[in-house]
């Protein structure tokens, strides 16, 4: 059974920081990815990693701002994000994928979460 859980999501002031965790289990993943969906708008990418190697990948609206890492021995990826605005508030999915070959920013990867809500007040 695969399982991707994620945890960390809250209310926050403008300015503040989340750090998100999502657990894996179930299989090995070649690569890991945080997407975000707000009220009315579509699933977007916000960031990805390789889960061996530094190959990461970060959508414009969070470079600079949001990092993503990956604690191997725990099978866990996280988001720390810093500097929130309320633009990035929304659900954020963990996503994983088996596939080596995979494009990290693609919007195709085999499994996902059940979210974790970000909400930023401003």
């Amino acid at each position: 059974q695969v399982q991707l859980v994620e945890s960390g999501g809250g209310l926050v002031q403008a300015g503040a920081s989340l750090r998100l965790s999502c657990a894996a289990s179930g299989r090995t993943f070649y690569a890991m990815a945080w997407f975000r969906q707000a009220p009315g708008n579509e699933r977007e990418f916000v960031a990805a990693i390789r889960w061996s190697g530094d190959m990461t990948s970060y959508a414009d609206s969070v470079k600079g701002r949001f990092t993503i890492s990956r604690e191997n021995a725990k099978n866990t990826v996280n988001l720390q994000m810093n500097s929130l605005k309320p633009e990035d508030t929304a659900v954020y999915y963990c996503a994983a994928d088996g596939r080596a070959y995979l494009t990290l920013g693609r919007n195709n990867y085999a499994y996902w979460g059940r979210g974790t809500q970000v909400t930023v007040s401003s």
